[in-house]
C-alpha cells in the first residue's frame, strides 16, 4: 500500500455512471446496500447522457422541426426557410444533458450514494484503484463491484494515410459529430446502421450535403426488409448518395478538406468531402481495467461474459450493459441495473425479459421488438406475419405521415404475438405497448379486443391484428371446405 493513500471500504463499488451504473447504484442504496458510484466523467450519464442517446435526439428533434415546416407547404402552410444557428443550437443541447447530469447527482445524493471521479483500475476482485485528477489515488475495498464501463467507437485506423489524420477535427467520430463544430457543405458516413442515419438525418436538415457508404447491400444490416424499405426510400430523396455494397479504402486531411478513395459498383474512386463521420459500431470497454487481476472472463469479441443474473466468472464482480453483450442498448442497462442490485440484496431477480424494444429515430422511425423473420427462420420457428399500411390509417394521413407500416409476426397455431415491427412517425414511442404484449403471452385477439383509441397512430397494431386474425380465418374455412364429406 502506497504511504498516505485513501483507502475506503464499501459494500457495493459500481463502475461507470451511465445509465446502467447509475440505475444500480440507487436501486442498490434503495435496497440497503452501502454503495460507491465511480466514473472517469466529471459528470453522470455516460456515453448515452452526453455523447448518444440524448444529445442526438435533442439534434434529431430540430431536424424534424425543419422538415415538418418544410413539409407543411404540401398542405398550404407555408414557413420561410429557417435560420440555422448551430452556436444556439449546441447551447441548447449542452443544457439539456447538463440539467439531466444535476438531476442524477441530486438523485444520488438523496439515496446516500457517493460518486468518485477517477480512473479505476483492478488491483484484484476485493479493490480498485482510483486516480483522481490532481489528488492521490484512492483504493476502494468492496464486498462485491457492477461493472458498467459501457463502450466506444469503432476505430478505423488501417483507413488513415497519416497517423496525424487520426486526431483531424475533419474525420469524427459519434461524439465528434455530435459536438456540431460546424455544419459542413459536405458530409460523408461511413456506415449504414442506425448511428450513421440518425447523424446523416440531423446534418442533412441543417443544411448539409449527405453521403452515405455502406459496405452490406442494404442500410440498417440486419433489421427487417419490409421496415427498412421505406426509410431507404424516404433517405434517397434526402441525402445526396446512397453507396451500398461498397467501402472506404483511404482517408486524408488536406489541409482544407478530406480526400477519400472508395470502391464499389458505380462509386468514384475518389471525392473530396468538408468532414466524414465513422459510424461503423461500438466496442465494449473491457480493456485497461485490470481485469486480469480478477477472474472475470472475456469473450473473443472483448464482451464481458455473464449469466441471466449477471454474474461474471467472478463471484464478487457482476457486469451490466455495452460491457456485457448485445444488444448495446440503455434500456437493457438499466433493466440489468435494477436485477444486478436485486441479486447482491439477496433477491430472486434475472434477466428474463422477452422482449427488448430497439428504436431508429429516423424519419420516418424504426422500431421492433421480440424475433424477427430472418431469426424465426434461422432458429426454426414456425411464423406468420400480418401487416397493416399507414396509407389506410386515418391518423397517419391527418399528419401527412402516410409512409409507415406495423408488423406483427405470431405463431400461427396458438396466434401467440412473437414480435412486433413498425416503420412511421412516432414508432419508438408506440413500440412499448408491443413490448408489454409480448412479456404477457398476448395473444392476436387480444390486440384486438383490446379497444385502442381512435384516430391514432396505436390502432395500426389493432388493425394488423385484425389482418392476422382474419386471414387465419379465411385458411380455416378454406380448409374446411376441401375435408370430404362424411358418408
Amino acid at each position: 500500500m502506497v504511504v498516505g493513500e485513501m483507502v475506503q471500504e464499501v459494500d457495493l463499488a459500481v463502475l461507470g455512471a451511465g445509465p446502467g451504473g447509475y440505475t444500480a447504484a440507487l436501486k442498490a442504496a434503495e435496497l440497503g446496500i452501502r454503495t460507491i458510484l465511480i466514473d472517469a466523467k466529471p459528470k453522470p450519464g455516460g456515453v448515452c447522457l452526453h455523447e448518444g442517446c440524448i444529445p442526438s435526439k435533442a439534434l434529431l428533434h430540430a431536424a424534424e422541426i425543419i422538415n415538418t415546416s418544410s413539409a407543411a407547404a404540401k398542405f398550404g402552410v407555408h414557413f420561410e426557410k429557417p435560420k440555422i444557428n448551430a452556436q444556439e443550437l449546441r447551447a441548447w443541447k449542452v443544457g439539456v444533458t447538463e440539467k439531466l447530469a444535476q438531476g442524477i447527482i441530486g438523485m444520488c445524493k438523496s439515496a446516500g450514494v457517493e460518486i468518485l471521479t477517477g480512473h479505476a483500475h483492478f488491483d484484484d476482485s476485493r479493490s480498485l484503484k482510483v486516480q483522481c485528477e490532481g489528488e492521490s489515488a484512492v483504493r476502494i475495498k468492496f464486498k462485491h463491484c457492477i461493472l458498467a464501463t459501457g463502450s466506444s467507437p469503432t476505430k478505423l485506423p488501417k483507413l488513415f494515410k497519416n497517423e496525424k489524420d487520426m486526431s483531424s477535427p475533419r474525420i469524427v467520430d459519434s461524439t465528434g459529430a455530435l459536438d456540431l463544430a460546424d455544419i459542413p457543405k459536405k458530409f460523408l458516413v461511413i456506415g449504414g446502421g442506425y448511428i450513421g442515419l440518425e447523424m446523416g438525418t440531423v446534418y442533412a436538415a441543417l443544411g448539409a450535403e449527405v453521403t452515405v457508404i455502406e459496405m452490406t447491400d442494404g442500410l440498417l444490416p440486419g433489421v427487417d426488409r419490409d421496415l427498412v424499405k421505406p426509410l431507404a426510400t424516404h433517405l434517397s430523396g434526402v441525402f445526396k448518395k446512397i453507396y451500398l455494397s461498397a467501402s472506404v479504402t483511404g482517408l486524408e486531411d488536406t489541409g482544407s478538406d478530406v480526400k477519400v478513395t472508395m470502391k464499389g459498383e458505380g462509386v468514384p474512386t475518389e471525392e473530396t468531402f468538408d468532414k466524414v463521420l465513422i459510424a461503423v459500431g461500438r466496442r465494449p470497454n473491457s480493456q485497461n481495467l485490470g481485469l486480469e487481476n480478477t477472474q472475470v472472463e472475456i469473450d473473443e469479441m472483448g464482451f464481458v461474459k455473464i449469466d441471466d443474473q449477471c454474474h461474471t466468472a467472478d463471484k464478487r464482480i457482476l457486469a451490466i450493459g455495452d460491457v456485457s453483450g448485445q444488444p448495446m442498448l440503455a434500456h437493457r442497462a438499466m433493466r440489468q441495473g435494477v436485477i444486478a442490485a436485486e441479486v447482491l440484496a439477496g433477491k430472486k431477480s434475472a434477466f428474463d425479459n422477452r422482449a427488448i424494444p430497439a428504436v431508429v429515430f429516423t424519419e420516418p422511425e424504426i422500431a421492433w421488438c421480440g424475433i424477427t423473420e430472418n431469426e424465426a427462420k434461422a432458429k426454426g420457428i414456425s411464423v406468420s406475419a400480418a401487416k397493416f399500411p399507414w396509407s389506410a390509417s386515418g391518423r397517419a394521413m391527418t399528419l401527412a405521415e402516410p409512409v409507415g407500416q406495423t408488423k406483427v409476426l405470431f405463431d400461427p397455431e396458438t396466434t401467440l404475438v412473437l414480435g412486433v415491427g413498425m416503420v412511421g412517425a412516432r414508432a419508438g414511442e408506440l413500440i412499448a405497448e408491443a413490448v408489454v404484449a409480448i412479456e404477457m403471452g398476448a395473444t392476436l385477439e387480444d390486440l384486438v379486443v383490446s379497444i385502442h383509441p381512435h384516430p391514432t397512430l396505436s390502432e395500426t397494431i389493432n388493425e394488423a391484428a385484425i389482418t392476422g386474425l382474419a386471414r387465419l380465418e379465411r385458411q380455416k374455412k378454406s380448409a374446411e371446405k376441401q375435408q370430404p364429406a362424411r358418408a
